[in-house]
Formats: C-alpha cells, sequence, structure tokens
C-alpha cells in the first residue's frame, strides 16, 4: 500500500482528489489536512510515500510546510495558480496538478509517481528534496518559518535584526529575541531582498533599515552599530557591498 496524505484547505478539492484515488486501491489515504500545521505533523505521524499538497493556504504555506520537514515525502501539488508552481516547481516536484483537476491530468500524474517511487525511493526522495530546496531558494522570502522547541514561529522579514551563521545552522534575531533555523547564509542571501538586507561579513548579514552607525576599527575594518544595540563585524567586502547599498 502507499501511504498517501491530502493538504488542502479546500473540502472539495480534497473530496475530488479522494474521488480520484477510489479507482487506485493501491493508495491508501491515512490522513486529510486543511493546512500546513496539521499537514507537518500527519507526515511526522504516518511517514507517507506521496503528498498531494496544495500551496496557497491560511497560516502556512505549502512552500513554508516543506521547510518543517526533516524527512521529506514525494510530492504533487495541487494549485490554482499555474505560472507560480511552474516556475517554482516544474523541474523538482513529482507533478503539479492546476484545478479544476481533471481526471486525465490526475492519472498521468500518478503515472509519474509510480516511475518514480519504483527503485531506490531513499535515494529519489532525497534527489527530490534537493531539487525543491535549491528551486526555493530562487525565490524571495516574505517571512521565515521555524520550529521553536515543539511550537513553530512564523517570523515576519519586517522583525529581523540580522543574521548570524552558526555551523549548520543561521541564527536569527529578531525583536522577539534569537531564533535557530537549520540554513545556509547563502540560501538567506539568494532569498532575502538585496535591497533590505546586506551581508557584511562571512557570518553575519544585516537589515540595512536596523543600521544605526558605522564605526572604524583596525585597518580596512568596520562595526556596525544597530537599533538594536547589537555590534556586527564588517568585512572589506561587506563594507564594498554596505556602501554601495546604502549610496555613500
Amino acid at each position: 500500500m502507499i501511504k498517501t496524505i491530502l493538504i488542502d484547505d479546500e473540502p472539495l478539492a480534497r473530496s475530488i482528489l479522494l474521488e480520484y484515488l477510489q479507482s487506485h486501491p493501491d493508495f491508501d489515504v491515512v490522513a486529510e489536512c486543511n493546512d500546513g500545521f496539521e499537514g507537518v505533523k500527519a507526515i511526522q505521524q504516518h511517514k507517507p510515500d506521496l503528498v498531494f499538497l496544495d500551496i496557497q493556504m491560511p497560516k502556512l504555506t505549502g512552500f513554508e510546510m516543506l521547510e518543517l520537514l526533516d524527512d521529506q515525502p514525494q510530492i504533487i501539488f495541487t494549485t490554482a495558480f499555474d505560472e507560480f508552481a511552474i516556475k517554482a516547481f516544474e523541474k523538482n516536484a513529482i507533478d503539479y496538478l492546476l484545478k479544476p483537476i481533471s481526471p486525465d491530468r490526475f492519472e498521468k500524474s500518478l503515472d509519474k509517481f509510480k516511475s518514480n517511487f519504483t527503485g531506490s525511493t531513499e535515494t529519489k526522495i532525497k534527489k527530490t528534496s534537493e531539487q525543491l530546496q535549491e528551486s526555493m531558494e530562487e525565490q524571495s522570502l516574505e517571512r521565515i518559518v521555524v520550529k521553536n522547541g515543539s511550537q513553530i514561529k512564523i517570523i515576519p522579514i519586517q522583525q529581523i535584526n540580522f543574521l548570524e551563521a552558526y555551523d549548520d545552522y543561521v541564527k536569527i534575531h529578531t525583536t522577539d529575541g534569537m531564533f535557530l533555523k537549520n540554513k545556509t547564509m547563502s540560501s538567506f542571501e539568494k532569498q532575502l531582498d538585496a535591497k533590505q538586507f546586506v551581508r557584511i561579513h562571512r557570518s553575519f548579514m544585516i537589515k540595512v533599515d536596523q543600521l544605526a552607525k558605522i564605526e572604524p576599527m583596525e585597518k580596512d575594518s568596520y562595526i556596525a552599530i544597530l537599533h538594536s544595540g547589537d555590534k556586527v563585524n564588517i568585512s572589506k567586502s561587506g563594507y564594498a557591498r554596505l556602501k554601495q547599498v546604502i549610496g555613500i
């Protein structure tokens, strides 16, 4: 049996998928979820082989939900936003289905999944996960989702003061405190708006409007003083990037 989960905030959309899956007894729908929070819990509990995932959902989008998963199943996206899904996931997810979903298109999607499901499933899932991560790095972030103990914290980028590299993680320093995200500084640099965030050092990236002043240190080195009172080192190359952004 192929364990399957449906994640969509529209009951009608889930019912259509259920109806289509009735002619495929080898697919066992182990959970239906109304939003991304329920989806994360269901995936962690059931460890499905396949997830039908909507992109635009309240509280937590499909993209953000994927970032919270340690072990990602294979994904078929279901969305009403064709150009967004195509640009982000055409080459990465198993497939995407545009609503309203026709029976023929659904069958073709299942065929794609089955061809990927045979063989070394673990390898294929890992490859898909890596591809999805690369795709998400091309998008501009408006908020960051992190795990805070057993809670999920959504951080609007407006609340960020600066980012700090920390081994395999990044420390996100905000007005509400510090949070850890299992992600690289390079990926944040690609995703965050370059007009709002500047990488001023190999280990630091600041939000430009949080900069209070720049003080010289040793030769060719500076330190950024933020409105929060934090002091952040600026490298020579980082200083050049910062000057370009703030226009000095």
